[in-house]
């Protein structure tokens, strides 16, 4: 495991840079959310591509590299903002040179799609990264203050732990680094530089848009994988639109889970408040952090 960086805290006046490395979004959007973030006290810049589109991508594949290479490169970039997810950050996160991250390490900020350039950053890069609320959702009325104001509060370095309430009573403490995201770019990136290792981890998943058979599929791959085997713990954000597929299996997303994990001896919590929900509170990845529960109220919070 890399000795772990933590990119430094932002103030005010400090540069975001907003880009798109997945799939499109309309000017209009980020242009409200960069209000939002100067109304914060940051300075906001957005990449010369970051309203392409080329196919289903926020443009061509070194469009869209040129834009997350520069924002890296450039020293007066403290964060960069991924505009939302989509499709594509994997297809470009094995050609960004990460090089200058070492001397001038920042935040990277983004979930869904994004995550696979957490678990890069994490895992190749030893640099901790930002689970948190993209400006595709910054305007939606039905996203709560707290996906924002919890981004906001981590990128300055003052977190709140993030609590939820469990249906079923439990008494533990329990450490170690807050790895992981989306469950699909997880599973996809197994075999690769940044599967992470989870052995201590408290490993984070959420999903959207899934089939059951295809959820038990991707947790029955990570468990031969190795990736649930030694976990300090198994937290389960948002599960939205999980579905009935061809292959029929009369089960919540709780039973789906335990039946391939049930076995360990970790905690296995479910319904953070994080991922594609409305409640999307922001995680600190590839950082220690504790995780407890005191009856049904949960904690997590950061070393």
């Amino acid at each position: 495991m890399r000795s772990l960086i933590i990119p430094p805290y932002l103030k005010k006046g400090d540069r975001i840079e907003i880009i798109t490395p997945a799939s499109p979004i309309a000017e209009d959007i980020v242009h409200k959310a960069t209000v939002r973030l100067e109304e914060s006290g940051f300075r906001v810049t957005t990449g010369e591509h970051a309203f392409a589109s080329f196919g289903p991508f926020a443009g061509t594949e070194a469009e869209r590299l040129a834009d997350i290479q520069k924002a890296t490169d450039d020293t007066d970039v403290k964060a960069v903002l991924c505009s939302r997810g989509g499709y594509g950050m994997s297809r470009i996160i094995d050609r960004i040179d990460f090089t200058a991250l070492q001397r001038n390490p920042k935040w990277y900020i983004g979930y869904s799609d994004i995550t696979s350039l957490h678990l890069w950053l994490n895992t190749v890069c030893g640099i901790a990264s930002l689970h948190a609320e993209m400006p595709l959702n910054y305007s939606n009325p039905d996203c709560l203050a707290d996906s924002y104001d919890t981004l906001v509060k981590a990128l300055t370095g003052n977190p709140e732990p993030v609590s939820w309430i469990m249906q079923s009573e439990a008494s533990f403490e329990v450490e170690g680094r807050v790895l992981g995201g989306n469950i699909s770019l997880i599973y996809s990136l197994n075999g690769t530089p940044a599967q992470p290792d989870t052995d201590g981890a408290i490993l984070f998943i959420e999903e959207i848009g899934e089939k059951f058979y295809h959820l038990d599929r991707m947790l029955v791959g990570m468990r031969m994988a190795g990736l649930l085997k030694n976990l300090s713990a198994l937290v389960v954000g948002g599960m939205e639109n999980i579905t009935e597929g061809e292959h029929v299996f009369n089960q919540t997303v709780e039973e789906v889970v335990m039946n391939v994990v049930g076995g360990y001896s970790y905690p296995v919590l479910f319904n953070c408040p994080a991922g594609h929900i409305n409640d999307n509170r922001a995680l600190y990845l590839g950082r220690p952090a504790r995780l407890s529960q005191s009856g049904r109220e949960v904690a997590l919070s950061w070393h």
